[in-house]
């Protein structure tokens, strides 16, 4: 006979107590599986249908929750670095450096500093990969993701009009509407900020940082955005190219505009527009935006259920930015809207010059530009049913 199975068997409490602990591992496996949890420790539930089974959408492994708190300080000076390198051996990309930082940060970049960033630089540019200095690093991936999804559309390649009188050697002469050379502007090709303040150049605005604020119209809630005060007709502009997905009335935004980026993780919330005329009128559903093109004029509709209504007190604009890694957020459960204060702070580096048509009344954009992130004959894919935000 087996003395294991002999002592075992002898000591039918012991069995029991086995058991028991057996079960409880199990059960507690099956719970922790139930949640994400992010590298800050925040718990996202899942979905759950009316036989209590977890969605199939929400089966999928995706991100549920991002925190982010990086600097303007730390994004101006990453993107130095990308910009510095667009043309070395070893170009350093931004968003990497971003990311290693909130990995050894655990993403809170009031811990930041510039000697960190450049010690990180000066390895790379040694010959050391990002994959050897991150490869005890947990959770680099998960902020590479979270990061790219709120930065990767906003640095890169594009073409832009520019004055004549400033023109290089390499400038592509700007042709008028009858064929003719453009006296005033030429093209030329650039590497570096191609995303936009909402707020057109020369109009003045002030903010401060009022994320998850709370908010009492209709109910208890917070503030899933950021607010830039200003004057009635200030020019909004397209923070990055996308196409219009949503567009018109809704309670709590009043006239607002819904702007996709083109890789489908970015949703540009824009509300609070003005009364009467709250969009450029060449505007739709499915409508392409180039980044820095005018979209829309700051105001004060909303909070009514009637359209075109006044009743903010101060105008302003509220510029939201959600995060959407599985289509299911868009209107779902785990909706993904990100503190846009320090975004803006840094996009104000990079603003969209306008002049008004005295006769249409309508801005426009001063300087043309081209984004080759624009896909050729791209047609928007009808929108989903949008909640009241």
């Amino acid at each position: 006979m087996n003395p294991f199975k002999k002592s075992f068997t002898s000591f039918p409490e012991a069995r029991h107590h086995l058991i028991i602990y057996i079960e409880m591992i199990i059960l507690t496996f099956l719970l922790v599986s139930l949640f994400f949890i992010s590298p800050s420790g925040r718990f996202s539930f899942p979905v759950v249908n009316q036989e209590e089974k977890a969605s199939s959408s929400e089966a999928k492994k995706y991100i549920k929750w991002v925190d982010f708190d990086v600097s303007a300080k730390a994004m101006q000076e990453a993107f130095r670095y990308d910009v510095n390198t667009c043309q070395s051996e070893v170009h350093l990309n931004w968003v990497d450096l971003l990311a290693y930082l909130g990995a050894r940060y655990g993403g809170d970049f009031s811990r930041y500093s510039s000697k960190d960033l450049d010690s990180l630089a000066e390895q790379l540019l040694s010959g050391k990969t990002m994959e050897e200095l991150t490869c005890k690093m947990k959770y680099y991936n998960y902020y590479r993701e979270a990061y790219g999804a709120v930065l990767d559309g906003l640095v890169g390649q594009y073409e832009i009009q520019i004055p004549s009188a400033n023109a290089p050697l390499y400038a592509t002469p700007d042709l008028l509407p009858d064929g003719s050379v453009n006296p005033d502007k030429v093209w030329v090709t650039k590497y570096g900020l191609k995303g936009y303040s909402p707020i057109a150049k020369g109009f003045p605005y002030n903010d401060f940082d009022d994320f998850g604020t709370a908010r009492s119209y209709g109910f208890k809630r917070q503030h899933l955005g950021h607010d830039m005060m200003g004057q009635v007709g200030t020019p909004v502009i397209a923070v990055e190219s996308g196409y219009v997905e949503a567009i018109g009335w809704n309670q709590y935004g009043g006239w607002r505009l819904g702007i996709r980026s083109f890789d489908g993780k970015r949703y540009y919330y824009y509300a609070h527009l003005r009364k009467n005329y709250p969009y450029h009128k060449s505007l739709k559903q499915g409508s392409i935006v180039n980044a820095g093109d005018v979209i829309g004029y700051l105001g004060r509709t909303g909070y009514s259920r009637t359209e075109n209504t006044n009743n903010i007190n101060q105008p302003h604009l509220h510029f939201g930015l959600q995060l959407i890694f599985d289509e299911s957020q868009k209107e779902g459960n785990n909706e993904i809207w990100v503190d846009c204060y320090e975004l803006t702070k840094f996009l104000s580096m990079n603003r969209s010059e306008t002049v008004k048509n005295q006769e249409t009344k309508e801005y426009s954009r001063v300087y043309g530009m081209r984004d080759p992130a624009i896909p050729e004959n791209f047609v928007a894919p009808p929108p989903l049913p949008e909640k009241e935000q």
